[in-house]
């Protein structure tokens, strides 16, 4: 049984798998591109995209949105398939990638690391300066109904505006979690549980916009059985960032997708971010220097609006950096709980391959099991 297509907005794609943005350099426009090409929707990371621009020192605001037109462009050379953009909330140049994304006819901005109530009306101000529509479509990334309800409220009230989808992130995410520490294992936040909560509390908005908001289930998705399950449950579609970075096409250092690799069940670790929100990453001996004490720190490019200089023990822009060129002396890797499952790099065709089939298997024992036995 092929995939169903996921449809945002005006956008539709193939299948219902959406690349998870993973920023500092680990999903740029080859990994976007690949996916995109594969019927996925594939997604460009701003975060600090510019660090290899000359002048990103002195200028990361220009450095950032120039690097992130780059990126775009590239991407629509290689595929006419459906690219969007991930941008975080707690990025100071916030609006100025936004900004670059509409100009640059991103077909989708997702959005988390805090809730981005002003999204809308970049949007509208980009459209009235320019004197045209932007179709870009727009999808916060939440991890609870409340947030999902909240932005609605705010959106509709500012803006006249509704969520294009909602993409609701759980638990076993890899990078920044919308969660406490101490919330992580709680049974209420398994994403089996906030997905169908975020379905429901979006369906009076769905009335009242006369259209679907579709929800999109992210965080320990792995095989193409989660898949099948998550759609079952009424999601639209999925988001996997984990698998992707284990493929041929990921815009990481072969060294970094070994970490991948090598990881055991056990590597997996919860770290402190100067974002302000816990991590999940894969223990290595930058995070155990962080663990003794040792400071890693100054301050290049204010790139979080939420870290303060003054108390945080690492540059987590100049970390990720380092270790998407493969420099793991100097920085560390993000990753969902799933990255113990992998035994091997692929590509993505043969990744989206191998997902069809175990999506195939669960649709042939979902059926087997509810079809009635013979009398």
């Amino acid at each position: 049984m092929p995939f169903p297509s996921l449809t945002i907005g005006d956008i539709v794609a193939e299948i219902p798998i959406i690349q998870g943005g993973m920023g500092v350099g680990i999903s740029l426009h080859r990994l976007a591109s690949a996916v995109a090409a594969e019927g996925g929707i594939g997604v460009i990371a701003a975060a600090m995209i510019g660090m290899r621009e000359p002048d990103v020192g002195r200028n990361p605001v220009a450095a950032n949105a120039r690097a992130l037109a780059a990126e775009i462009r590239k991407a629509r050379g290689l595929t006419d398939g459906v690219i969007g953009v991930n941008i975080m909330v707690a990025l100071t140049d916030f609006a100025s990638l936004v900004r670059t994304a509409v100009v640059e006819r991103a077909d989708v901005i997702f959005s988390g690391a805090g809730l981005p109530t002003d999204l809308p009306a970049v949007l509208r101000a980009v459209c009235d300066e320019r004197k045209e529509e932007f179709r870009t479509c727009l999808v916060p990334i939440v991890s609870s109904a409340r947030a999902a309800g909240i932005l609605c409220r705010k959106w509709l009230s500012r803006a006249a505006y509704l969520p294009d989808a909602f993409v609701v992130e759980g638990p076993k995410a890899g990078g920044h979690l919308g969660y406490k520490a101490d919330e992580l294992d709680k049974p209420e936040n398994a994403l089996e549980k906030i997905v169908p909560e975020v379905i429901e509390a979006v369906k009076k908005f769905e009335d009242q916009a006369g259209r679907r908001i579709p929800v999109i289930a992210a965080g320990g998705v792995y095989s193409g059985e989660d898949i099948h399950r998550f759609l079952g449950m009424g999601a639209a579609g999925v988001q996997m960032g984990t698998r992707f970075v284990a493929t041929e096409e990921c815009d990481a250092d072969i060294r970094f997708k070994q970490a991948y690799v090598d990881a055991g069940e056990e590597d997996v670790t919860i770290i402190k971010s100067p974002v302000g929100m816990p991590g999940r990453a894969i223990r290595g001996r930058f995070i155990e220097a962080l663990e003794e004490g040792r400071k890693n720190f100054r301050c290049l490019f204010h790139c979080i609006s939420t870290c303060n200089p003054e108390k945080s023990p690492y540059c987590i822009a100049a970390a990720l950096f380092n270790a998407m060129k493969g420099n793991l002396e100097r920085g560390f890797v993000f990753s969902g709980t799933n990255v113990f499952r992998i035994d091997g790099i692929t590509t993505v065709k043969e990744l989206i391959s191998s997902l069809q089939q175990e999506f195939d298997a669960a649709v042939a024992r979902f059926t087997v099991n509810a079809c009635p036995a013979p009398n």
